[in-house]
This record gives C-alpha cells, structure tokens and sequence, in this order.
C-alpha cells in the first residue's frame, strides 16, 4: 500500500517541477515570437456580431500567449521518459516502481494524450499566425472535430475489438452489456467532453477544473488498484498544477488547444479504463455544462430568435453579468471539487 502511495505520489511532485523548470524556456520562446491570438473574434459561429464576447477576451489588447498546455503535457512526456529510461538503466525495486508506463493501462491514454496535443498545436499556431479555415485562425471546427472523432474510433476499436469490454458499469446496478454499441457510445463520449474544452479563457479556470476531475479518477484507479493509471491521472494533475504556477492572474499563457485537446481526449480513456465512464459527466460536469450552453445558445438563436444566456458558454456569462473573473474561477473551482468528490463517492459505493 505504502508503495503504491510512493508510486503516485512522486512522479506526480517530478512533473510538477519539470513543469516549473521549462516554463520559463517556453515562455521566453512563445513571446519572442509573438504566439498570441492577433485579432478577437468578431463574429459568432451562426455569423452575426459579437460584441459581448469580444469585449470579454479583447485578445489585441491582452497579448497573452497561447499553447500553455505544452507545460502540462510536457512536462508529462518527460516525466514518462525519464522514470521509464532509470528503470532501464538502474533496474531495481525502486526504479521498477516508479516507472508506470504500461501496455495495459496506461499506452493508450498516453497516446491520446499527445495526439490531442500535437493536433492541438498545429491549431494554435494557425491561429497565432492569422491563418487557417477558421474564424480568427486555426484549424475549422469540422477539422477538429474529425479529428477527435478518429481518435475516439480508434480508441473504441481498442476497446471492443483489442480488449473485448462490450459493458459499461452503472453504479448500484452492474454491468450493462451494450455489445457493438460501445463504439457509438464511446465514440459520443469523447466528442462530448472534447467540446467542453470550451472552458479555456478565463485564467486559472481551466487549469483548476481539470486538477479535480484527474484527482478525481487518480482516486477512483488507485481503488481498483490500477496504479499505473492512478500514476498516470497524478502526474497530469502535476503538470496542471504547474500549469497554474503561472496561469493564476494575471496568465502568462492560455492552455489553448493544445492543452484541452490532449486533456479531454485522454480523460475518456482513463474513464473507460477505469470502469467509471458513468460517472465522467458528474465529475467533469462543468465541461458538461460548458458545452451544454453553448449549444443551447445557438439551438435557441436558430429556432427561437431568442438567447438563453447574455454570451455563452456559462462561464462568460456570468463575466457578463458582472462576476469578476477571479470570482468565477474560483467558484469553479469549488465546485470542480465538490463535483469530483460526489463522483468519486458514488462510484466506489456503487
């Protein structure tokens, strides 16, 4: 037990620090070359102006660098190379512990993971440099999306066909036996939370949010005794802290892209993984809620003529209402915490 403590808790306070050590190298790099969104976005995605939200980002004035992210998925990257290369070089009880790099628990939520990343960032730096299909720059939505969607396929066919799990487990019910509907639904899932990436802009929020939805499954692996994935959920709650060193106001950078592509994708994985999917829209519920109104918002303007929220999503309508950013964040992430302590409960409960 006391071990398997050690064997999370370490790789996570290492990629934490290397986070802290390469920030500054990044950042120096990222505002030497101007890696920063040029123009606000001056039109929703239905066409029509965008006043509200234009005010809220101001990005010409701001100048703040996006693609914050490579902190936190760097800094995990490293931290898998470096306790896997001492485990080869020093092999012992020790270094063999500590190294969690597995084929089954943790290849392929690393995959994921820099995948996102790398499409990520090939986003960012379209929109830094002005170009690209999309409004304000980057890569379009249906871009993006097909990507995402590649990515949840593959991982749907590692799934089903790779490692024959055809159920998913409802809390105080069982099994539910969903046979070739898994791909669909997995799939969904990570279309879903992906979307929530939308979180992004408000600093410290993002950053903050996912610290608590990946301690949250940290915990729920640790319980089912998967501690190479409860490695692996710590270490990225290590880097994200990180992350925030330098992301609590006022940011130095934005996660961007590259950080919530990397983090949404990768947190399906681990929830499938863990046998705890059912819970992923408790636990990650602001994501949920994110994404929910910003699809409300543009049902409502195409159908009813009418907005549900002053500018979606959530979190900057509150900012419209008058919320300071620093008391949005913070509320957030409280909640974060109860929500993945709710989700935590119910999961080993049930």
């Amino acid at each position: 037990m006391t071990l398997d403590v050690i064997k999370i808790l370490i790789p996570s306070a290492i990629a934490f620090f290397i986070g802290i050590v390469m920030t500054p190298l990044l950042t120096n790099f990222l505002y030497k070359h101007k890696m920063w969104k040029k123009t606000s976005v001056k039109h929703t995605i239905d066409g029509k102006e965008a006043t509200i939200s234009s005010k809220l980002h101001n990005d010409e004035e701001r100048k703040t660098p996006r693609m914050g992210g490579i902190v936190v998925w760097g800094s995990v990257l490293i931290t898998v190379i470096i306790l896997w290369i001492f485990s080869l070089l020093f092999p012992n009880g020790i270094t063999g512990k500590l190294n969690f790099l597995s084929r089954g628990q943790t290849w392929l939520p690393l995959f994921t993971l820099i995948a996102g990343a790398l499409c990520g960032l090939v986003d960012d730096y379209l929109v830094c440099r002005d170009r690209g299909t999309y409004k304000g720059g980057g890569l379009s939505l249906k871009t993006r999306l097909f990507f995402v969607f590649l990515l949840g396929l593959l991982g749907a066919w590692w799934f089903y066909w790779k490692l024959g799990i055809d159920s998913i487990h409802i809390p105080f019910w069982g099994n539910l036996y969903v046979g070739i509907l898994f791909v669909p639904i997995f799939i969904i899932f990570v279309i879903g939370i992906y979307s929530g990436g939308i979180i992004d802009g408000v600093d410290g929020l993002s950053g903050g949010v996912f610290a608590s939805i990946y301690s949250a499954y940290a915990i729920i692996a640790f319980a089912n005794g998967q501690i190479d994935i409860a490695a692996y959920a710590s270490v990225v709650v290590g880097g994200l802290l990180a992350f925030l060193w330098f992301n609590i106001p006022p940011a130095r950078f934005f996660i961007s892209e590259t950080g919530t592509m990397a983090l949404t994708t990768s947190l399906v994985v681990v929830a499938f993984l863990t046998n705890a999917v059912f819970v992923l829209p408790i636990i990650a519920f602001l994501l949920v809620i994110t994404s929910a109104s910003s699809i409300m918002q543009i049902v409502s303007k195409k159908y009813r003529g009418k907005k549900v929220f002053i500018v979606a999503p959530l979190h900057n309508h509150l900012q419209a209402l008058g919320w300071p950013p620093y008391k949005v964040t913070m509320r957030y992430w409280v909640m974060s915490m109860i929500l993945a302590v709710i989700g935590v409960i119910i999961q080993l409960v049930g």
